[in-house]
């Protein structure tokens, strides 16, 4: 009767999903409840990929704008 009581185990975010969270984090659109969701089923590991790639591809974003800007400034 003691397993009544128990919840049911969480079931951990794919990578796709914690990409997706990671996302929200990254650019601060999250509201409370589905962050507080999110953290009860996001993985350390994939939040650390996640955030390193979040922040490779906004580098290189960067980097390109600068160049075009820099390009068009040129020729």
């Amino acid at each position: 009767m003691a397993d009544e009581n128990q919840d049911p185990p969480k079931r951990k975010l794919n990578f796709l999903q914690t990409m997706k969270a990671v996302s929200w984090a990254f650019f601060g659109v999250r509201k409370g409840k589905g962050y507080a969701e999110d953290i009860a089923k996001l993985d350390p590991g994939h939040i650390i990929i996640g955030g390193i790639i979040a922040a490779i591809l906004f580098v290189l974003v960067l980097v390109w704008i600068a160049h075009m800007v820099v390009s068009s400034a040129v020729g």
